[in-house]
């Protein structure tokens, strides 16, 4: 499988050069293991989140990388530039592939982000959160329903100002960022579910094909391999709509 070092150089990327990333969305790390082990070699990278690294520490991506995957450690950051810079460093000495900042923290916040991570590690800067519709982050931003496709090209205008490797986004607003920016912004995509899934608490979902057809270079699949009776089946699946 490619790795995150892998360069892009078609817009949108061929199907095969789309790199998925299994959402390791577990209170224990027992269960995220459990998981990497029955999906073996069918999914090298993985994501870590707020929940399993709150109960799990930088423990599970030592392990993970022990384990020859790669890691997108999604945290989020969203703090003052040196505080964002400080936890940056131990982000990159563990190994980590990817990371998240919010763009919203601002182009020095981002900055330093980058400085920080170094060239191994992807920083990537979170625009708008694809559980929000134009209804809920209109309460964020205020005066109603607010265009969320608009603010999301407005962040990434800010993310590449700061130097950051890409976006994430949801696949309503990949096409347009892909047709803004070209291959100098890496997108990833979250909230991908196969057609015949729920949406649950996402407001903006894409299938895999949609993604890809919009740009998308990393796809994050939670609940469609988590959540399935035969994981292993489902990552099979993906695997197949993807291919050329």
């Amino acid at each position: 499988m490619a790795r995150i070092g892998a360069s892009v150089s078609d817009t949108p990327p061929a199907r095969s050069s789309v790199i998925p990333i299994v959402a390791l969305d577990y209170p224990d790390f027992a269960s995220a293991l459990r998981l990497v082990a029955l999906l073996g070699e069918s999914c090298r990278f993985y994501k870590v989140g707020s929940e399993l690294f709150t109960a799990a520490g930088p423990d599970v991506v030592v392990r993970l990388r022990e384990e020859g995957c790669d890691v997108f450690l999604d945290l989020k950051l969203h703090d003052i530039p040196n505080t964002v810079a400080g936890a940056m460093r131990r982000i990159r000495d563990m190994g980590v592939r990817i990371t998240t900042v919010h763009a919203s923290g601002g182009r020095a916040m981002i900055e330093a982000a980058v400085e920080a991570a170094g060239a191994e590690c992807g920083v990537f800067a979170v625009t708008i959160l694809t559980s929000l519709d134009e209804s809920s982050f209109g309460e964020v931003v205020g005066g109603g329903r607010a265009d969320v496709t608009t603010w999301v090209l407005r962040l990434a205008v800010l993310a590449s100002a700061g130097g950051a490797r890409g976006i994430v986004c949801s696949g309503d607003e990949a096409r347009l960022v892909r047709e803004r920016f070209g291959p100098n912004l890496e997108l990833l995509v979250p909230g991908v579910r196969l057609p015949s899934e729920s949406s649950a608490d996402q407001a903006r979902i894409v299938t895999p094909e949609g993604a890809v057809a919009a740009g998308a270079n990393y796809l994050v699949l939670g609940r469609t391999i988590t959540a399935a009776a035969n994981p292993a089946a489902a990552m099979q699946s993906v695997l197949d709509r993807l291919s050329p």
